[in-house]
């Protein structure tokens, strides 16, 4: 009878601590899932920002270019 006890008690105790681990993963998972979203967030942000910025400096050097004398232009 003392063995079957204590069978069930180890077998318990396996138990319990498996369902911290899996309880510890979800939270783990959750944890780590809002992290990505708020780095996403951040990402997009600075990329649509940046993006402007870069669009800004190419349209100026595409209008200096277009101001430049054509002799200017072409390496004969």
């Amino acid at each position: 009878m003392k063995n079957i006890k204590r069978a069930a008690l180890i077998y318990m105790q396996a138990a319990v601590r498996f369902r911290r681990r899996i309880r510890c993963r979800g939270q783990t998972l959750v944890e780590y899932a809002l992290i990505l979203a708020v780095v996403s967030i951040v990402a997009v942000g600075i990329l649509i920002n940046l993006g402007q910025q870069v669009n800004m400096v190419y349209s100026a050097i595409d209008s200096q270019i277009a101001r430049a004398p054509s002799a200017a232009n072409s390496y004969h």
